[in-house]
């Protein structure tokens, strides 16, 4: 059981707690020591530098004075004073600028008016030398304006008919033929591989429906992997094995291209360089095909042009 506290005791207590909360009420102060020691420290290094700065600059400024004597030797101000008591007058400058200028001026103008005089003198020369021998030569001038007329047209004549024979020669030309000439002028070829031909050039009337009516090369029967022969150099441009021409290569020598098409294999590829009667494919049937052939093709500028006007097959 808890013991029963007295009044006093109580009492006590009461005054015990109230005692408590009077010192938890008081305020407490705090003292801070400043060290003003570093400060003055600070402050007299500041002026024992500035100190030994400026008795650095006096003994440089003496040792100066003492062992360089330039600047207050008698040469030097013998210049100065030579300098100072130079007296430029500008007035005089200016005139004599001006005065030839205007000489320049004169002499110019002086030139130019004896062009003038010689040009009128020799006007005059000329008009009287060609009043004297215009009675003299009249006759002959006539004569000659007659014979100059007369070579004139006839030079006329024979340049409009060389022109007229040029354009006809032109117009006669067709655009195969000048093809033609063009590839024989530049490019020669060899017979790619022996056999019959089987389809001519241009127009034809073929019994199946996939073969084109318009042939754009020669078709030359031979045996199934027979060697062919390139017919001209060049470049290999196309060794492709898509399309109707089935394995076929596209060889270019200058404007000048040569297609050999349906081919059983291809002995080079594109980018290689061949030269003529060097072996670049077997005749084959690959492609829009009935047969094996070789579809041999002669183009220029993409025309193609007849192979058999080119070279006997």
């Amino acid at each position: 059981m808890e013991r029963t506290m007295s009044v006093e005791e109580k009492i006590k207590r009461a005054e015990e707690i109230y005692a408590r909360r009077q010192e938890g009420t008081q305020k407490r102060t705090a003292t801070v020591t400043v060290n003003n020691e570093n400060k003055k420290d600070i402050k007299l290094l500041k002026k024992m530098i500035i100190q030994i700065i400026v008795s650095l600059l006096i003994y440089l400024v003496v040792y100066i004075i003492q062992n360089n004597n330039y600047i207050f030797s008698e040469d030097f101000l013998k210049k100065a004073n030579e300098i100072l008591s130079y007296d430029m007058n500008f007035v005089q400058i200016y005139e004599n600028i001006k005065q030839n200028i205007e000489q320049g001026i004169n002499q110019i103008n002086g030139e130019n008016q004896g062009e003038v005089e010689n040009t009128e003198n020799t006007e005059n020369n000329s008009e009287s030398t060609e009043n004297i021998n215009e009675n003299a030569i009249g006759g002959a001038e006539e004569n000659i304006t007659d014979n100059t007329n007369q070579t004139q047209d006839t030079r006329e004549t024979q340049n409009n008919e060389q022109t007229s024979e040029q354009n006809a020669e032109t117009t006669e030309l067709s655009q195969e033929e000048q093809d033609i000439a063009n590839i024989k002028a530049t490019t020669t070829f060899i017979k790619p591989v022996e056999g019959e031909i089987s389809s001519k050039f241009g127009q034809r009337e073929p019994t199946t429906s996939t073969v084109p009516k318009n042939h754009t090369g020669v078709d030359i029967a031979a045996n199934m992997g027979t060697k062919i022969l390139s017919a001209t150099g060049g470049e290999v441009v196309i060794a492709s094995e898509e399309g109707d021409f089935g394995k076929h290569l596209k060889i270019q020598i200058g404007e000048v291209s040569v297609i050999y098409a349906h081919c059983n294999n291809l002995y080079v590829k594109q980018g290689d360089q061949v030269t003529q009667g060097q072996e670049i494919a077997e005749v084959g049937s690959t492609g829009n095909s009935t047969g094996p052939h070789l579809h041999f093709e002669i183009r220029i500028s993409e025309r193609t042009i007849d192979p058999e006007k080119i070279l006997e097959l």
